[in-house]
């Protein structure tokens, strides 16, 4: 056709083929052999719509200037009517069956209906149009959008498909009346489909696409059918070819249990992520600089340990509890991995993360645990049980907090999910750290996923209204959602697991039913459980399933059978379980089999042990769902009560049996409590404004008072007799009442907010009272008259009990950072020593006390995930119980003191800011540190000097230039040369052949010996040296483009001789001037690999693994970046920052591949790799009186994980693990710059800069433990022996001009004809026209520094500022001359001659302070 069509119709009897043009003609053509019959044009807009009408009598064609107009077919296509009235071009049109009527949709979706009674009664032939009742279901409720492009209805299936701009086919029922009906979508089109039409016998939709050009045809299976077609061919899996559910199905889903309710509202945010707080300290710091002048306090000798957590994490969590590999517990409470041993009834921690732990994972061997946590992006950490060490942390594609995670089969991968938004599905290989695959998983909350057992490429995800089947393909995820078809409602999956073969899963719903699966087809439904079910656990002949209804019931393999049923009832408890149970029945949220038991997880924060005999024994409790902020210490016991938003009150113990002895519930929930001094009466005050007194033995009521509406924050007994009781509210009062005449005798006001503590004084006759509004006041008991007290005062008062937070006394205890947290508790200890503070982040911190000045140092520990609500000390000071607010938990410490250290080290985080006093001085050390590295292309001028660069200046014509018409004598030699009568022979090139200097200034550890000891390697400006000792000769490794900073050897046999050295660069882009390290072979020079790295400035050290396949390097760029690389691959494995200030060393234990220790500017960290993930704890200094972090410049290590690291003081550090043990003082009277470990003997060798004596030398050889030493003296006759000496030196200045002196009389000679006709007995200048050529086109920056002919008088030599060595031929008058270049030197080559007979070139180089004698190749004759 000439014009483009763009619709088509056919008649009736299939004779005549009607197309619309875009023109606004319409032509008709014979289908039998496609001749045209009429062409007519009556319109200038494009046909949009043509169609016959169902007696073939008709053709109507709608145009896009709104009108239909109406042909008659037997009257050749004369026009016979025209409708009008439609406010927009026409998109649709509809024949009634009797071809009566006519039904149009336009652009605006507008419908014409003129008469509605009559329109009802019209039966329509075909429906095609996009608006009208019948098809109001096919828009979305809410939105007013156009994208419906076509409509077809299949009047005999009672459906109708619909075609929109998303590319989705879509089926529904005919007709959908109501807005938002559920369909079914089909996926297939890239872009818009335009248009969509049943075949005539309705057995297939054709659709077609705008933009892909494509014709799909679909084949449609009826519903009856549907059944059949499973049956025969489930690999077809032709009813769900990718057809979703509708969006809008939330109609008639069942209602949700309110425990999943409640579950699914939680939101895991946070306001302040913990990755953030050292962004956020430095942004505070930076504002406060000027107000920290008085000097800190130190932190306190005391520390604390965890010793026992009461608690765990069911409200939110689904099988989180497995017996490990010998029999223990393992399950996970606040930001705590926890491991109990049920017969010593104690606990082990892994405390790795520090934020809430939302799910855990146990590894098929049960040794290693996976636990996810929330983050702003929230790491999944794989940890040993038995050794509590991390294996992996895994991090990087998770947003928000990690909700699940699986172990495969064969324990090499970990799925896990995330709780963004579209709750991502990862896959990784867990021991490389890396992610294997990546996929969006549902819109809803994902709650377990589970690892094919059979095919390690096969998962399923269970949430929400969701069961999806995945399988990995390459680096993603490809999901199918489970087909239920007939059998059910499209549930929401509370846990899912495999069954026997690879096919067959189980998942439980939020209804009680169990579904069994066979590939993704849903097979058939048992009911389990009344309410969800919540856990289910496969067995080898058989499951085991836990439900809200608080039933652990037992099946066979296919669900057929119940085989036994336990009701965890009070009545089941066997008879010596500790602990009481709260509930009967209550919600069981976790099982796991072994050992003969069945272990229950309850919503209630109980861990339960079933015997399969029956009996019950309590393992762990803890307070149920609701904040915990009420905590209170006897006066005399062990024990301690809390009450809580649970509305429960609690008694524990706190002494060996860890149990709670009683516990009683209450009408409302409550805030806060307290013991008499005599220890009978317990005080507890509601969220309701009452507060009540209970006997403190039996938990029954003694008297409760009802005179507040808002919270009661605090209650206070007075001390001694305990005659009065303070009780402060959130209606910011203080009531006082008598305890014996239960009367209130006096009310304190005047508080602008809500009270949050209060204190008495030892004589019980003044209160101190915090608010919220951040207030400290005072008043006088009984009556409450508020006091006036000078701050310099308060802290002369003694006081009966200090939990204030505010005042002179604990100003140290706000942190840098004091705008985005709250410290919410304190407590000192009786001895007035030691300050336990908790606050909003989930920090423990210990302060000495009287904290005064700002910011006062601290030891802090995390256990904890959000805030701690309270803190206090027992009677003895002997543990410090602390209350995790959202966590429900109640964590004991115990108290180490000082003096008694020797038990065990304890894990504390020190506190954030360097020392002041730093660790001595040192000359060598600060010009090292203040050395700042420039690459050679960016190197300036050694001398000062001034006027214009000789390649710039003009130049006066020389005589040379002038035609030759004088007759004076020919022109001399411009240089007296020594060689007359030879043949003159060119120096044709330069090989380096010796070089003088070793790099020792600012660089350490770097000579190594070789070969047993026959060679030794070493390293100066940008050369690496191979040296053998025997003969003296040397050979080069010339590779690298700027100076090297550092130098190792591969100690692994395997691989023999293999260096690895670090450059100088400048960006970290990866450009040719980035920094790099090259690995290679010292013997044969090769270069093995290049890693560019991502170190600014430079790289200061690298280090080889103990297998010889890591490398370790640091860089010079502010944070002192540490990479692990495998060098290899040339693959960068992990990197984090190491210090804000410069790293001198870091090496790798010499048995490890994943520890190593950084030492610098008071700075020792030891770093742990796991995975792809850097931990790093820094060195532990309190454990030794006095000590204090000193500058470290070298590490050397020990057995038995010790580490030993040298001083700018002289001394060396002997460390255990990270915590330091002892100091050998004085070591060495100077800084010790270097430290060896022989790993043959384990002797270490230390050198540092001393004056030599009877008794010391610079250089110094150790025992193991580093008790007796020999000195060896070194013969180099200088003062102070430095295990690395400096000397450097200055030249005068000048400006860029040639001046000529006739000699003796100093005669200043200017004549140029005069000058020409010179001839010099040497040449060094390096200025006049003879020499124009050495100035290169970059000189701008950098100067020529010295230059030299040669006897033979025919080559020059010159030496830059860019460290380069230059070949010219003599003279090179014409700019720019051709020369060759030779690399070696560091910036500023400061002087350069020939030797006698032009053998050798030799050029000292400033900054490397080295000499190098290049061999003179001459040119063959």
């Amino acid at each position: 056709m000439e014009e483009p069509i763009r619709c088509a119709a056919v008649n009736v009897d299939g004779i005549h083929l009607a197309l619309g043009m875009k023109d606004g003609s319409f032509t008709v053509l014979r289908v039998r052999d496609m001749t045209e019959v009429v062409h007519i044009k009556d319109r200038k807009e494009a046909i949009h719509e043509v169609k016959y009408s169902p007696d073939g009598t008709y053709l109507a064609v709608g145009c896009n200037d709104s009108s239909v107009d109406i042909y008659g077919v037997s009257q050749r296509y004369k026009k016979m009517g025209e409708c009008v009235g439609s406010l927009s071009f026409i998109t649709h049109l509809d024949w009634s069956s009797d071809s009566r009527y006519l039904q149009t949709n336009d652009g605006n979706g507008g419908k014409e209906v003129t008469n509605k009674d009559e329109i009802k009664g019209v039966h329509w032939a075909s429906w095609t149009c996009v608006s009208g009742l019948e098809v109001n279901g096919i828009w979305p409720k809410y939105s007013d959008i156009n994208d419906i492009n076509s409509v077809d209805g299949n009047y005999i299936g009672q459906v109708l498909v619909t075609a929109d701009d998303y590319g989705i086919v879509k089926l529904f029922r005919y007709p959908c009346l109501r807005k938002g009906a559920k369909f079914r979508k089909y996926i297939g089109h890239s872009a818009h489909v335009t248009n969509v039409r049943w075949s005539h016998d309705h057995q297939w939709v054709i659709s077609i696409g705008g933009a892909d050009h494509a014709v799909f045809q679909w084949r449609f299976i009826p519903e009856r059918k549907l059944k059949d077609a499973l049956h025969i061919a489930p690999q077809e899996s032709l009813a769900d070819s990718n057809s979703d559910e509708s969006d809008s199905d939330l109609s008639d889903v069942p209602e949700l249990d309110s425990e999943i309710e409640q579950e699914t509202q939680l939101t895991y945010r946070r306001q302040v992520y913990k990755e953030d707080l050292p962004q956020l300290k430095e942004q505070y710091k930076e504002k406060q600089k000027s107000g920290t002048s008085k000097r800190r306090e130190r932190a306190p000798g005391n520390s604390i340990r965890l010793h026992f957590v009461h608690g765990y994490r069911g409200y939110d969590c689904r099988s989180n509890l497995f017996y490990t590999q010998i029999g223990e517990i393992v399950y996970h409470v606040a930001a705590v991995g926890v491991i109990y041993n049920r017969q010593q009834n104690t606990q082990r921690f892994y405390l790795g993360h520090d934020d809430d732990i939302l799910c855990l994972a146990i590894h098929p061997l049960k040794d290693y645990v996976a636990t996810g946590q929330v983050g702003r992006d929230p790491s999944i950490h794989i940890w040993d049980t038995e050794t509590i060490k991390p294996l992996s942390i895994l991090k990087g594609y998770h947003q928000y907090g990690v909700c699940a995670v699986d172990f495969s089969a064969d324990g090499k991968r970990l799925a896990s999910v995330g709780i963004d938004e579209s709750h991502t599905v990862v896959l990784w290989d867990w021991k490389k750290g890396e992610k294997l695959s990546i996929a969006r998983g549902s819109k809803d909350k994902i709650f377990v996923v589970k690892m094919n057992p059979y095919v390690p490429d096969k998962l399923i995800t269970a949430g929400i209204k969701h069961m999806k089947f995945w399988r990995r393909a390459g680096g993603g995820l490809v999901g199918r959602k489970g087909y239920i078809g007939t059998l059910g409602k499209n549930e929401t999956m509370m846990c899912a697991v495999y069954g026997w073969t690879e096919e067959m899963a189980f998942s439980g719903t939020s209804t009680g039913d169990v579904c069994i699966w066979r590939d993704i087809f849903l097979v058939k439904t048992v009911k389990a459980h009344d309410g969800p079910v919540f856990s289910m656990h496969a067995l080898e002949k058989g499951f085991v399933t836990g439900g809200k209804d608080g039933v652990v019931a037992l099946w066979d393999d296919s669900f057929e059978r119940c085989l036994k049923t336990y009701a965890i009832k009070r009545a089941a408890l066997a008879p010596g379980s500790k602990g009481l149970l709260l509930e009967d029945n209550p919600s069981i949220r976790a099982i796991s089999l072994g050992h003969g038991h069945i272990l229950v997880g309850t919503k209630n924060g109980e861990i339960l042990e079933v015997d399969k005999s029956g009996p019950i024994t309590l393992l762990v409790q803890g307070h149920m769902e609701g904040e915990v902020w009420g905590l209170a210490t006897h006066p005399y016991l062990p024990i301690c009560a809390t009450v809580s938003d649970d509305k429960t009150l609690r008694i524990w113990d706190l002494s060996p049996s860890h149990c709670m002895l009683a516990v009683r519930k209450l009408k409302k929930g409550g805030r806060c409590c307290c013991f008499s001094p005599d220890g009978k009466a317990l005080a507890v005050g509601l969220c309701d404004g009452s507060f009540l007194m209970a006997n403190a033995d039996t938990l029954e009521d003694l008297v409760s008072f009802h005179h507040r509406k808002d919270i009661i924050s605090d209650i206070r007994f007075s001390p001694g007799s305990g005659k009065y009781l303070a009780v402060a509210s959130h209606d910011s009062f203080v009531d006082i009442y008598n305890v014996m005449s239960s009367k209130r005798v006096g009310i304190c006001k005047g508080a602008s907010s809500y009270i949050t503590h209060i204190d008495w004084d030892i004589r019980g006759k003044l209160l101190q009272v915090n608010t919220g509004a951040k207030e400290q006041l005072f008043f006088e008991a009984p009556r409450g008259k508020r006091q006036t007290i000078p701050r310099m005062e308060v802290e002369k008062i003694g006081w009966a009990s200090w939990t204030s937070v505010l005042g002179l006394c604990c100003e140290g205890i706000w942190p840098v950072i004091g705008e985005v947290t709250d410290i919410t508790a304190s407590c000192l200890t009786h001895d007035k020593m030691v300050l336990a503070t908790g606050d909003d982040l989930g920090f423990v911190k210990l302060f000495r006390y009287p904290a005064k000045g700002k910011f006062g140092k601290f030891k802090r520990y995390v256990a904890h995930s959000t805030q701690v609500t309270n803190v206090r000390w027992t009677c003895d000071d002997s543990m410090l119980v602390t209350l995790g607010g959202a966590d429900m938990s109640l964590m004991v410490w115990t108290n180490e003191m000082e003096g008694s250290r020797e038990k065990r080290p304890c894990d504390s985080e020190e506190s954030d800011t360097g020392s002041e006093e730093d660790g001595g001085y040192d000359s060598d050390v600060t010009r090292e540190n203040e050395i700042s590295y420039t690459i050679r292309a960016l190197s300036t001028n050694i001398r000062p000097m001034f006027g214009i660069k000789p390649h710039l200046q003009q130049k006066e014509p020389s005589i040379d230039e002038r035609p030759p018409v004088s007759r004076a004598p020919p022109q001399p030699e411009k240089l007296q040369t020594n060689n007359v009568g030879k043949k003159k022979r060119p120096i044709e090139d330069l090989m380096l052949e010796l070089v003088f200097g070793y790099r020792g200034r600012d660089c350490r550890n770097n000579v190594h010996y070789l070969n047993d000891g026959d060679d030794i390697i070493y390293h100066t400006a940008s050369i690496g040296i191979l040296h053998n000792v025997a003969t003296g000769t040397q050979s080069f490794y010339q590779e690298h483009n700027d100076d090297i900073l550092c130098l190792t050897v591969n100690q692994h046999p395997k691989f023999i001789n293999i260096v690895a050295t670090g450059q100088v660069g400048d960006s970290a882009d990866m450009s040719p001037t980035a920094p790099s390290v090259h690995i290679w072979d010292a013997v044969n020079k090769q270069t093995l690999a290049i890693l560019r790295c991502y170190h600014s400035k430079g790289v200061c050290s690298v280090s080889f693994s103990a297998t010889g396949k890591l490398l370790l390097s640091v860089g010079l760029d502010p944070e002192h970046t540490v990479t692990i690389w495998r060098w290899q691959e040339g693959a960068k494995i992990a990197s984090k920052a190491g210090h804000n200030q410069r790293i001198f060393v870091a090496e790798f234990r010499p048995d490890s591949d994943s520890q190593f220790v950084s030492v610098g500017v008071k700075h020792v960290k030891f770093w742990t790799l796991a995975g792809r993930a850097l931990l790093s704890k820094k060195g532990l200094l309190s454990t030794l009186e006095d000590a204090r972090m000193q500058t470290m410049l070298a590490v050397a290590f020990g057995a038995n994980n010790l580490t030993f690291t040298g001083t700018i003081s002289g001394d060396v550090c002997v460390w255990k693990d990270h915590i330091l043990c002892r100091v050998v003082a004085r070591a060495h009277n100077g800084p010790v710059f270097a430290m060896y470990t022989t790993l043959r003997d384990g002797l270490i060798v230390t050198g540092g800069k001393e004056r030599p004596s009877k008794e010391g030398g610079a250089v110094k050889l150790w025992d193991q433990e580093l008790r007796r030493c020999r000195a060896f003296r070194l013969e180099t006759g200088q003062v102070t022996d430095c295990v690395r000496s400096v000397c450097r030196g200055r030249v005068s200045t000048g400006c860029y001009k040639r001046h000529v002196y006739e000699v003796p009389s100093g005669r200043h000679l200017t004549d140029q004809a005069a000058i020409d006709r010179i001839t010099w007995a040497t040449w060094t200048s390096i200025l006049g026209s003879e020499v124009m050529g050495i100035w290169s086109r970059h000189a701008e920056k950098a100067d020529v520094n010295c230059a030299c002919v040669s006897h033979s008088g025919i080559s020059l030599v010159t030496g830059d500022d860019f460290g380069m060595v230059k070949l010219f031929d003599f003279p090179c008058p014409e700019k720019f001359a051709k020369h060759k270049r030779f690399l070696g030197h560091s910036p500023h080559v400061t002087n350069i001659r020939f030797t006698s007979g032009d053998r050798h070139v030799i050029s000292a180089g400033g900054d490397d302070c080295s000499l190098f004698v290049w061999k003179c190749v001459h040119t063959p004759h």
